[in-house]
């Protein structure tokens, strides 16, 4: 395990260090001076050069990106300051510090990440057992027919149908914000709840008919006729030995699906007005604002190689005849 892990971390940093390298260079193929942004519509050649040598953009491409590795790791002074280590730079439109304001925004962006992740996975790998277990049933038949209509719907599309039915028309629901944790618990999840489902019912869908057509394939597997032929029960074979068989494929997918499920969380951000990273990352595209753009997609490519990372642990977990080699 300890060699799986190390070897895992070398390979996580040289992907992070080729996306901050694609990203930074290309940002440089823009016409377009990011410096024109911080100096206004009203800005001369003296103003202009001020910002260039206070943001540093009066130095080589090469310097540039090597100053601002060196700022992640040892910190770095800019003219409004000292930024410290975890430095990814100042932005080019407000001069606030790049990493406070992405610890600003992370935690909305989590919650409503990992709250769609739970209710998807409840909902998508229960209806799956089910409708595999009922097989040929009419509740083999609602979930599947159910998950073919769900996967062709659209976070932008389903978003303002469930606000204009339970929030605006009837009430029952309050209108999307975010609440942290800490401070109302109940907020919180109220807050979010009408966001978690929608984002949800995109990926329970897929994971409906990947969890039934897994399980299914467990069931015909000689190991659990085997069980069924000692005189186990249906149930005990079917959550002890096909059950957690059908989970390897299911956790394969998990570990592609999870950049997915940031880009949704981007898309539902921006259909319930919630301002988390996702909103922070188009807005830092719109501004031409490297420095933001450079810290959110290396936070964010970074939980997606964690997530990778423990996915794959999971499958020793999971099925004792995988091994971390």
């Amino acid at each position: 395990m300890l060699q799986f892990l190390i070897r895992r971390t070398f390979g996580a940093a040289l992907i992070l260090l080729l996306i901050s390298a694609f990203t930074f260079f290309m940002f440089f193929a823009i016409p377009q001076d990011p410096a024109m942004l911080a100096c206004g519509k009203n800005c001369t050649p003296d103003a202009l050069a001020i910002i260039h040598q206070n943001l540093g953009l009066d130095k080589p491409v090469t310097v540039q990106y090597w100053n601002f590795l060196i700022g992640i790791f040892a910190g770095r002074d800019f003219a409004v300051g000292h930024c410290s280590a975890p430095c990814f730079g100042v932005s080019f439109a407000n001069d606030q510090n790049v990493w406070d304001t992405i610890l600003d925004r992370f935690p909305l962006t989590v919650s409503l990440t990992l709250g769609s992740l739970v209710v998807f996975l409840i909902l998508g790998l229960g209806a799956g057992m089910l409708a595999a277990k009922y097989r040929g049933t009419w509740i083999d038949k609602v979930f599947s027919s159910g998950s073919l209509v769900v996967s062709s719907l659209q976070i932008y599309f389903l978003g303002p149908l469930v606000l204009l039915a339970f929030v605006y028309s009837t009430g029952w629901l309050e209108k999307p914000k975010y609440v942290p944790f800490s401070e109302d618990l109940g907020g919180w999840f109220a807050g979010l709840l009408i966001p978690w489902v929608v984002m949800a019912t995109i990926f329970t869908a897929n994971y409906t008919r990947m969890s039934r057509s897994s399980m299914i394939e467990q069931l015909q597997e000689e190991h659990v006729k085997a069980a069924r032929a000692k005189g186990m029960s249906g149930n005990y074979t079917f959550f002890r030995y096909a059950w957690r068989g059908s989970l390897v494929p299911i956790v394969t997918i998990l570990g592609i699906d999870l950049s997915a499920l940031m880009g949704g969380g981007m898309v539902t951000e921006l259909t319930f007005g919630l301002a988390g990273v996702g909103r922070l990352a188009l807005d830092s595209v719109t501004n031409k604002d490297l420095p933001m753009l450079m810290g959110v997609m290396l936070v964010s490519a970074a939980l997606i190689i964690v997530f990778n990372l423990i996915v794959d642990a999971l499958y020793a977990v999971i099925d004792p005849r995988v091994r971390l080699s």
